[in-house]
This record gives structure tokens, sequence and C-alpha cells, in this order.
């Protein structure tokens, strides 16, 4: 089960994606800025929505983890499941298999902001204006 820290973590989305990592950001309004991120190293199975609200995680079922197995040919080292309001008239369900998973706190600006304070940074999509 993922521990996550103290915090207001009720929306999410995913902030980036490639064959390498998957990185969801959390936060109680992700207009400006988020404050958590799940990082899942070497993704080999991915079943999220791209933004989603008040997540519960909770351990894989049996059968999740046997159509999992299936699909990678053996068991993960990460497997994580959740549910999750995406705003569907059904709770959608999410199911993340990686190497490995690391929870990281500290503010993630999502706009341009020149000066940073220890422990800050900007999302990857960020860029600095044209001057």
């Amino acid at each position: 089960m993922i521990q996550l820290p103290e915090g207001s973590w009720w929306d999410w989305d995913v902030v980036a994606w490639d064959a390498g990592c998957l990185r969801l950001g959390a936060g109680y309004d992700l207009s400006y800025h988020h404050g958590l991120e799940l990082v899942f190293d070497d993704p080999v199975f991915v079943m999220c929505p791209p933004r989603f609200h008040d997540p519960v995680f909770r351990r894989p079922t049996p059968d999740e983890v046997r159509t999992v197995s299936r699909q990678v040919e053996g068991t993960p080292a990460v497997l994580v499941a959740f549910e999750a309001d995406a705003g569907g008239a059904e709770p959608a369900s999410g199911l993340i298999a990686a190497g490995r998973l690391e929870v990281v706190q500290g503010i993630v600006f999502r706009y341009w902001r020149g000066k940073l304070a220890p422990g800050e940074r900007l999302a990857p999509w960020v860029r600095a204006p044209e001057e």
C-alpha cells in the first residue's frame, strides 16, 4: 500500500509519461502548482485516467495481479491499485505496475516562475518566456 504524507491530495493528474517514467501530481488545486508526486520508474502496465479526484489506494485484487502478471510475464516490483472520481457515473479504477515507486513532496509550479526557492521546481512543460 502507498503511504502518502499528510496533506491535501484530492486533485490528481498525469504530469508526465514516457517509456521510462510515469509521474502523477497531486494537490488541492492543480491550476498553479502541485505539492506531491508519485514517480513510477519503468512503468510496464498503466490503466489510469488522465485526471481524477479523491483516490482511495488499495491492495490489488487477485484478478488484477493475474492480469498484470500475464501482461508483463511475471510479478512487477510495484503494483498500485486505486478507485477515484474521474467524472463518470461510477468510480474509475486505476492499476499501475512499475519497477520502482518514489513519493516526492515539494512545490512544482505549473507556470513560469523565475526565482525558485530551494526544493521548488517547474513542471516539465513550463518554458521561460521569450525575451
